[in-house]
């Protein structure tokens, strides 16, 4: 039996999803904010989720890079364009706009529960996800955009996390991305990405080894 995720704060409209779903055959489990639902994620691991983006505390969007792995259909009242390209961007794999007909409900997650999962060239590290596809690093501080080579090197560091790699294999991978394959360059995209990670809460994780390389933590 599948299992959906419903996280929406408004009781009414999380009863109505419950009871459409399990009279179609799904398991539920419920979450009132996005905190309870990543607390929830923890422990189990549902075949889809069912995300509101108005909640109390950890707003969906928020919560919504954290769920990576789970396909998401977002529930929301925005139906603006720029919402639904933000929330698809970030990982969503499907919007639908409240008020909402639960039969289109019914619908959407059984196409989506259909579909093959996506391959996505991505590499997670704790709390810290790397997108490879757009390029995005993500991380509880937020998001930051890449450049191809930062993407390039840092995909590499998080690959082999905990290892050293050396200046000359970095520089290898560099040059698939860019023809500025020289040892200042590289200082220059590693303190870029330093900066980013920083950014988003995340610094000290690439740490210089004196005269070999570098290495993810």
């Amino acid at each position: 039996m599948k299992t959906i995720l419903i996280v929406d704060d408004d009781a009414d409209i999380g009863n109505l999803l419950e009871e459409a779903l399990r009279r179609a055959g799904y398991g539920t489990l419920r979450a009132y904010s996005g905190t309870e639902a990543l607390l929830v994620l923890e422990k189990q691991r549902p075949d889809l989720i069912l995300l509101d983006l108005m909640l109390p505390g950890l707003a969906g969007e928020d919560a919504l890079p954290r769920m990576r792995g789970i396909p998401v259909i977002v529930l929301s009242a925005r139906a603006g364009t720029e919402d639904k390209v933000a929330l698809l961007t970030l990982g969503a794999e499907d919007y639908i706009t409240k008020p909402f007909d639960i039969r289109e409900v019914l619908a959407r997650v059984a196409a989506r529960l259909r579909a093959p999962a996506a391959v996505r060239d991505e590499c997670v590290r704790g709390d810290i996800a790397l997108d490879a596809e757009t390029r995005t690093l993500t991380a509880p501080g937020g998001q930051a955009h890449l450049t191809r080579t930062e993407c390039a090197v840092l995909r590499l560091l998080m690959q082999n996390s905990g290892r050293v790699i050396t200046r000359s294999r970095l520089l290898d991978e560099m040059g698939l991305d860019t023809p500025d394959g020289t040892e200042a360059s590289l200082k220059t995209h590693v303190s870029n990405l330093r900066k980013k990670l920083r950014d988003i809460g995340c610094p000290d994780c690439i740490e210089a080894v004196w005269g070999i390389g570098y290495k993810f933590d």
